[in-house]
């Protein structure tokens, strides 16, 4: 097994909700380990850029506008296999598709408000990473 770190956001509809610390638990009563952490309020900007890869799909103004509607919490995980953990944790995409038990079964309230976003490979997962945390902010 390796040790692995992925990158995660706690989106707006679970902040809103309150959920931060049931999500929290869920991530850690899986195995992984939370290195950085912290809650911020995206920017239309910031928020363009991360989600740039979806700029010529239909949805993305309006995900842009979701993810600045609250605050989020951006994280880095730790853990043995850190990325496929964190999927499996998460559930999919989709809360009426993902098992139950899973962060977005529980807490999900649409395909669209799914309440957390998660690395998709470890590649993606630097780049995730080091679009939110400075190296001084992740600390093992």
């Amino acid at each position: 097994m390796a040790l692995q770190r992925t990158f995660s956001i706690i989106k707006p509809d679970a902040t809103r909700r309150n959920l931060t610390g049931a999500v929290i638990k869920k991530l850690e009563d899986g195995g992984l380990r939370i290195i950085a952490s912290k809650r911020i309020q995206l920017t239309r900007e910031k928020a363009e850029g991360f989600y740039a890869v979806h700029s010529e799909r239909p949805f993305f103004g309006e995900l842009v506008d979701f993810m600045i509607s609250e605050p989020v919490v951006v994280q880095v995980l730790e853990g043995e296999n850190a990325v496929a953990r964190n999927r499996e944790i998460m559930g999919a995409t989709n809360p009426e598709e993902a098992d139950a038990g899973t962060i977005r079964k529980e807490f999900a309230i649409d395909i669209g408000e799914n309440s957390v976003h998660g690395s998709d490979s470890l590649e993606n997962a630097k780049i995730e990473i080091e679009y939110f945390f400075n190296d001084a902010e992740v600390v093992g």
